[in-house]
């Protein structure tokens, strides 16, 4: 669109509605090409990520998030064709380093959510993506969940900044895991700095620092196996898509998350049909919830080690809306059922102001240190 008129000035087709593909992310222009996303691993779709030109349309590349048999990554997905409903949504913005020109993506959950009939650790499902802009060229890559069998997407928003790990300063990319786990890896080659729970998690026990993979609890094997079972975090995660936030003056993350389990099993799997849902598993409230157990928090963590600087108990609804961190010490949130726009202090657990409002925000500009000094506690 023309930015003063609103006047179309190209429209390229990215992929068809009806087998359930669908365009829920906001593109991203790197290095001159406008980089979008696609939905749809409910239904079954193969996901992936387009280059297009921006001054014509032109599509320049596209790089699949399911590896095919022929392509590295292709002997994870067992026998057949089940790569090609694999899934791996690349439904939220990625971010973008201009001085190593890496974008970095992350991919969202397998399909289907039984993973019977995709044996393997499913690359590139749940996993982040370095990528060049220019070519769609797959530089690292990391996986989070491998064989993801429990909607653990790996889509959040990509967190750029400097950290110190080891008493050294790093660049890294940061990010709060659908799966519980705070992920925090050099940006440059993708190696795993650290890997640490940031709400209650059950499905596993830990990641193993060595190998970078996940230890799965003794949770996976029963509910491969058909049983119910009661999985932290649930299926909408320990924290969903609403953004987090890094204040480089303070060297912390603040993000809404979840505390809330689901009871979950699979059923049988069924044929692939196009356009129809392809998940295949069951899911419900756990009965007796404790009543004093808050079902969320509002949070200020150390990167590194994922532990609560401050941290803000949530008692009757999470909060679905983006952070905001300013140079001014001040933190903003919305997104909650009782439509109060907050302001939280940066360093200690404060609500310093709120406001009433339609307060739904998903994502928020980033503020710079510089541009946001008219902002005061």
């Amino acid at each position: 669109l023309d930015q003063k008129t609103g006047k179309q000035l190209w429209k390229s087709k990215a992929a068809d509605w009806t087998e359930g593909y669908s365009m829920t992310v906001a593109p991203l222009v790197a290095n001159g090409v406008l980089l979008t996303g696609i939905s749809g691993a409910e239904f079954g779709i193969r996901g992936f990520i387009d280059g297009w030109d921006p001054e014509t349309g032109r599509h320049l590349w596209r790089r699949y998030t399911t590896a095919a048999p022929n392509e590295p990554g292709g002997d994870t997905w067992g026998p057949g064709d089940a790569y090609k409903h694999g899934g791996a949504s690349t439904w939220i913005t990625g971010s973008y380093d201009p001085a190593l020109d890496l974008v970095y993506w992350g991919t969202g959950n397998a399909g289907p959510w039984n993973p019977e009939p995709r044996p393997g650790d499913n690359l590139y499902v749940a996993s982040i993506l370095a990528i060049r802009p220019k070519t769609g060229e797959l530089v690292w890559h990391y996986q989070a969940t491998p064989n993801d069998s429990y909607d653990y997407d790996a889509c959040w928003e990509l967190i750029l900044g400097d950290v110190k790990v080891e008493g050294q300063s790093r660049k890294v990319v940061m990010q709060l895991n659908r799966n519980g786990f705070l992920y925090v890896l050099d940006r440059a080659n993708g190696k795993l700095l650290s890997a640490k729970p940031f709400e209650k998690v059950t499905w596993a026990t830990h990641v193993d620092m060595t190998t970078g993979r996940p230890v799965e609890s003794e949770l996976g094997q029963k509910v491969r196996a058909g049983e119910w079972i009661e999985k932290w975090p649930g299926t909408r995660g320990a924290k969903n898509w609403p953004h987090a936030a890094f204040d480089p003056n303070t060297g912390l993350l603040y993000a809404n998350t979840m505390h809330a389990a689901r009871m979950y099993r699979f059923l049988p799997v069924e044929p692939f049909k196009a356009g129809q849902r392809y998940m295949f598993m069951e899911a419900k409230d756990p009965e007796n919830r404790p009543a004093d157990l808050p079902v969320g928090h509002v949070n200020a963590l150390d990167p590194m080690t994922a532990q609560p600087r401050w941290r803000m108990p949530l008692p009757d609804f999470p909060h679905w809306g983006a952070m905001l961190a300013t140079g001014g010490g001040l933190v903003f949130s919305g997104g909650t059922n009782d439509r109060m726009f907050r302001a939280f202090d940066a360093a200690r657990v404060s609500t310093r102001n709120r406001s009433p409002g339609h307060s739904t925000a998903s994502s928020t500009s980033p503020c710079s240190p510089a541009s946001a000094g008219w902002v005061r506690s």
